[in-house]
């Protein structure tokens, strides 16, 4: 039986998008260009081969979905029962049926237009046929809209169903509902299921996993079942019957001591008793929750002697916890994976796997030939290398050394170091070169020896035997000493300059970040050129500022270094010539122009401004320059080729 994993079912989209995605396959993927100077052969295989490349896409596209849908054949029984409880597996099967009919009708559709298209004796005959076959095929698909609906309603649910390895080893939780089963999950799983005070908070199966023995179990959360006839049960109670049918797993049915679930113990051993038999060849735990509420002892006469007669089956053990201060949770969870796992292998035990490996086995056994008694002769040699082995002592692991010390265990290396004699082998620094040990030739009288050094260093130079006596240096030698100094101290910055210079990766300053070195005033300028030997003077008073403009008012201040101006200006003016002190003329804006009527001019920026209003909130665009045209049909019937390196339609 094949696994499925239900999360990889490709989508099935709706009837309409369905068509759309193949037509705008085919305009794609096949040549869009054809023309009545053709010769007829061509125009033929041009529309043949639409008909055919549209009929290969509906094909494939309907056969992968009916290939990722699970056969309720070939899963596991659990599986298909469910889907059975969930989906109705009559409307399941029908709506495959119908998928697999309609990829058939298509084929035969395409098969008979393309014998018809070999006698086209005109490209629009040929094309009416193209166009016959191409609606034909659509209307096929338009009529499977209901069925493709439920197939993507059914995928989504399965992709949503929890991942249950029907050949894991599983434990399923069950009984009436609001007796604990979800909060027992909880406690020994990593699963989180919504745990409140009413019934049929859980409505649907969960999972959860859990560790026993460096094995994974996976734990099943099954809804709660009422006490009726199976045919009365709804689609919920349904999901839990089907998982205790079919899984090989450990039962564990929970009963609420208190009866706080709305049911009394009565109720509860005989829904116990009625669904027993779906409990046959599986290993089974009694549960009884809540007795942090309500203990055995605390149990009037009538009421514990039900729970008594439960415990009289040995076959079925009856156990006591709580799940609110998880009293007895990990022996049932033990309890549990205890007699799965030998219910397994007693399993594994009846299989004829077992009887093609006892039949590889014979062990012999020789007839005696008579009546003298031969013992078994083993060799003196092997005898004395037995005795040698068993007189040497194994060297113990380090694993065992801890398991013997426990806490008082250490980890200690270089006791093994048994090259090394033992009174080095804890040495502080072991460097070893050359087979020496370097910290045989460590001086411990260093460091006292170097303080005696640097006394008597200390000592010299107070003395003065490093200093030179004085030379009597005339004029001249210090004025060479100081040009050598100069030199040497300019040699080193150009050879740092030009290290700056030859590096690749220097940082480049933004010319608008540098800062402005140049400082252009009329007092520097005046010192330039004086330096230089011209003539400056008659400029004391000199004033070069620039012009200032002050449009509101229409006036303009022209400095000059020997006449000061005061001009007025028109308004729509705003620049002076210097040399000549005239006012630029500007052209006006476009607005004002054209119209010399003012009254005129404020009507039709009004009248502008509300197309422009217009244009943008009724037809959403950005702006009176915006050109946009919205798509106005399917791509498939819009979009055509493109050559290499054209953006032009054909």
């Amino acid at each position: 039986m094949s696994l499925y994993n239900f999360k990889k079912i490709m989508v099935v989209p709706p009837a309409k998008d369905f068509i759309d995605i193949m037509l705008s396959k085919t305009q794609r993927k096949t040549p869009t260009v054809v023309h009545k100077g053709y010769k007829i052969s061509r125009i033929r295989a041009f529309y043949t081969r639409k008909v055919k490349y549209t009929q290969q896409n509906f094909h494939d596209r309907l056969s992968q979905i009916i290939q990722d849908f699970p056969k309720l054949d070939d899963v596991h029984p659990f599986y298909a029962d469910l889907m059975n409880v969930l989906y109705d597996k009559d409307h399941y099967k029908l709506a495959l049926g119908q998928l697999n009919t309609a990829r058939h009708l298509i084929d035969n559709v395409a098969k008979d237009y393309v014998r018809l298209l070999k006698y086209g004796d005109s490209l629009y005959r040929c094309k009416q046929l193209k166009k016959a076959a191409l609606g034909r095929m659509a209307t096929i698909m338009k009529r499977q809209a209901s069925n493709l609906t439920y197939l993507e309603q059914v995928r989504q649910h399965l992709s949503r169903l929890p991942t249950i390895d029907p050949y894991n080893r599983t434990i399923i939780i069950c009984g009436f509902p609001n007796v604990g089963k979800s909060s027992f999950i909880n406690k020994i799983t990593r699963a989180d299921v919504e745990v409140q005070p009413y019934a049929f908070t859980t409505k649907s199966l969960y999972v959860g996993h859990t560790d026993y023995k460096y094995l994974r179990w996976q734990v099943i959360d099954t809804p709660g079942i009422l006490d009726h006839p199976l045919e009365e049960r709804n689609v919920i109670e349904m999901q839990a019957i089907t998982a205790l049918a079919h899984l090989r797993a450990c039962v564990l049915y929970f009963m609420d001591i208190s009866e706080q679930c709305g049911h009394s113990l009565e109720e509860q051993v005989k829904l116990f008793e009625g669904i027993k038999p779906l409990f046959t060849n599986k290993p089974l735990i009694v549960a009884v929750n809540k007795i942090d509420i309500l203990t055995l002892d605390e149990l009037n006469e009538d009421r514990r002697q039900i729970i008594t007669k439960l415990q009289e089956d040995k076959n079925i053990p009856v156990m006591f916890m709580s799940t609110v201060n998880e009293e007895g949770v990990m022996e049932v969870k033990i309890e549990a994976c205890e007699r799965l796992l030998s219910f397994r292998v007693d399993q594994k035990m009846r299989t004829k796997k077992v009887d093609n490996i006892l039949n590889r086995l014979h062990l012999a056994t020789p007839a005696a030939r008579d009546e003298k008694t031969r013992p078994p002769c083993i060799p003196e040699a092997a005898l004395k290398r037995l005795q040698n082995n068993a007189e040497k002592t194994k060297r113990k692991l380090e694993k065992e050394i801890e398991m013997e010390m426990g806490d008082d265990y250490t980890l200690d290396l270089k006791k093994n170091y048994t090259t090394i004699p033992e009174e080095e082998r804890y040495d502080v620094i072991p460097e070893f070169w050359e087979g020496h040990n370097i910290a045989d030739y460590i001086d411990p009288d260093i460091f006292d020896k170097l303080e005696e050094l640097e006394r008597a260093e200390g000592i010299r130079e107070e003395s003065g035997l490093y200093n030179p006596p004085d030379m009597s240096m005339d004029d001249t030698l210090k004025e060479i000493r100081e040009m050598a100094k100069q030199i040497r101290d300019r040699r080193f910055l150009l050879r740092d300059e030009r290290r700056l210079q030859s590096r690749k990766n220097k940082p480049i300053i933004p010319r608008n970040k540098q800062p402005k070195v140049r400082d252009r005033s009329v007092t520097k300028l005046r010192e330039t050129m004086e330096n230089l030997g011209v003539d400056m003077s008659g400029t004391e008073n000199a004033n070069f500022t620039k012009s200032v403009v002050d449009i509101r008012r229409g006036l303009v201040e022209v400095g000059k270094p020997s006449i000061g101006k005061r001009i007025l200006l028109d308004k729509e003016s705003s620049a002076v010539v210097r040399s000549t002190g005239q006012a630029l003329k500007r052209a006006l804006p476009r607005d004002h122009q054209g119209v010399k009527n003012v009254a005129m001019k404020k009507k039709l920026h009004i009248m502008a401004k509300r197309d422009i209003a217009k244009k943008v909130t009724r037809n959403g665009l950005k702006g009176e320059a915006d050109r946009f045209i919205g798509t106005k049909m399917p791509k498939h019937l819009f979009a055509g080729k493109r050559g290499s390196g054209k953006t032009d339609r054909r």
